[in-house]
């Protein structure tokens, strides 16, 4: 049950439906992870309705280890997460899933090996399965409706692990075919605009004609104009000028 790559091991304790296990594996393999556990599933394994949920997934289906007991399944791990979102009266540190999956990250870059497990639809892992673990994933829900499905925790975590050692930037431009146009492209529309608008006596009074034309140079170089949107609006004002010399 050992691998060469260092991921956690997800462990799924008694799953009661091949579709949530399914459903696991496509959330685990969307975010890079491929090493499922599955302790005693209750319908069986393998499990057809498993392997239709995971939908392009079923390479992690077919590594995943099958076993009896928890404790078979961290045998080889020296720390152990469980998910949970009830108070078990067990001292144990309580982690987010971020945190933890930092911690994840660390530990094996140590050497070691991580498991996280995750309990039954129904009831989620009973306290003896708790005990096992050195800590607590807890996931930060509404209080008035805790739980979780199966998948879902699954995919949290899953998405902590892989924005733990991918530099994802907050905010992107993604450019459809197109470059940001240049300073020299901007200043040519704000020329444009000016002659546009100073023949259709915008600039009034001239007192203020100073302060509206920074205004308007201001306001093109906070847009962030592409190529193709400086194009855009020079076709815009040709135009128009075209249909008032046809009126």
């Amino acid at each position: 049950m050992t691998h060469d790559t260092p991921e956690p091991a997800f462990v799924l304790v008694r799953p009661q439906m091949g579709e949530n296990i399914g459903a696991s594996a496509r959330a685990m393999f969307n975010f890079g992870l491929s090493h499922m556990r599955v302790v005693a599933p209750r319908d069986g394994w393998p499990n057809e309705r498993a392997v239709a949920l995971a939908s392009g997934a079923g390479r992690v289906l077919d590594r995943a280890g099958v076993v009896g007991t928890v404790a078979e399944a961290i045998r080889d791990c020296t720390y152990v997460f469980a998910t949970t979102g009830r108070g078990r009266g067990l001292t144990k540190p309580i982690v987010s899933p971020e945190r933890a999956m930092a911690q994840a990250r660390a530990i094996h870059a140590e050497g070691g090996k991580v498991a996280v497990l995750f309990g039954p639809e129904r009831a989620g892992l009973e306290n003896e399965d708790v005990a096992l673990a050195n800590a607590i994933i807890s996931v930060p829900v509404n209080p008035d409706f805790p739980s979780i499905n199966l998948a879902q925790c699954v995919l949290l975590t899953a998405y902590e692990w892989r924005r733990a050692g991918v530099e994802v930037p907050p905010e992107v431009m993604e450019l459809a075919r197109t470059d940001f146009a240049s300073g020299l492209e901007v200043e040519k529309l704000g020329d444009h605009f000016e002659e546009r608008l100073e023949a259709a006596g915008f600039f009034f009074p001239e007192t203020k004609a100073g302060h509206m034309r920074v205004s308007l140079r201001n306001m093109w170089a906070r847009l962030a104009l592409t190529r193709a949107d400086v194009q855009t609006l020079h076709g815009v004002l040709r135009q128009m000028v075209r249909w008032k010399e046809r009126g």
